[in-house]
């Protein structure tokens, strides 16, 4: 796996970044999942090009590509993405996939919620202080958590002590959440993954999904050259045109953890 982590080491890797080198800023969902480095040898294969990463949440991930610190970004925050955009940070958003997000419990708990939707979940966990770990990191699932959160009750409790924010990516979170046996909010995918780390015996469970609003679409973003004079949009484009080609979204839907396809190409069916 080819991962770059923040600070100097972006510097140095864009000093020394070759032709064949791709940069990308990406939330740690595809990074966990492990869905990344099942694509880099595959796509280096291919291309020779050489992708190199960082895994943050997707409001990290849009600052790096603002900086010029990223070629191109693998995102999965719609609202944040089209204003990237509009700004003139990013050339335009590609659809590529979606998985959706799911509500998890402690299996201790889980029977509280049987039977109740998100709402009704929700305000259960509000009412009797049921602690809730949220990944607190301005990501795309944590702006998805908030939302639907300001949704229900009307406001993110932040100040109640039951509602604890991380600062951690997907697992990380859910891991945190195990260990005090409470609730947290993730995608499936990377979900599917802790699934896999349990052998299929997790101790956080699924107690909501489904919902209309719990879909998590994932886009690419080419860094705007008029922007960022450095940024590498010939292979970012090359990476887009492969990863929305209908070998790279059977490479995505035949990508699976458990026998469970963990990410729903749509490169070819969603508009925006």
């Amino acid at each position: 796996m080819k991962k770059v982590i923040l600070g100097s080491l972006i510097a140095s890797v864009l000093a020394f970044a070759g032709d064949s080198e791709l940069i990308m800023a990406t939330t740690t969902s595809t990074d966990n999942t492990g869905l990344l480095d099942a694509i880099y040898p595959a796509y280096k294969a291919k291309t020779g090009v050489d992708i190199k990463w960082t895994a943050v949440g997707t409001g990290a991930a849009l600052k790096l590509g603002e900086n010029c610190d990223a070629d191109i970004l693998f995102v999965h925050s719609p609202k944040v993405e089209k204003e990237f955009v509009e700004k003139g940070f990013g050339v335009e958003r590609k659809p590529v996939m979606y998985n959706d997000f799911v509500v998890i419990a402690d299996k201790s708990i889980a029977d509280k919620f049987k039977g109740k939707d998100i709402k009704e979940s929700f305000e259960l966990i509000k009412k009797e202080n049921i602690k809730f770990f949220s990944r607190g990191d301005k990501s795309g699932t944590d702006n998805k958590e908030k939302g639907i959160w300001k949704k229900i009750i009307g406001e993110v409790p932040e100040k109640d002590s039951w509602y604890m924010q991380t600062g951690q990516g997907m697992l990380a979170t859910i891991n945190a959440a195990a260990e005090q046996k409470g609730v947290t909010f993730t995608d499936r995918g990377t979900y599917i993954k802790y699934e896999d780390t349990k052998k299929g015996a997790p101790e956080m469970v699924i107690i909501n999904e489904g919902d209309n609003d719990l879909k998590n679409f994932y886009s690419l973003i080419a860094v705007n050259p008029k922007h960022c004079a450095k940024a590498d949009i010939e292979n970012a484009n090359k990476f887009i045109e492969w990863a929305t080609s209908e070998e790279g979204q059977k490479f995505i839907g035949d990508f699976k953890l458990l026998d469970k396809p963990l990410f729903t190409p749509d490169a070819n069916t969603r508009k925006n």
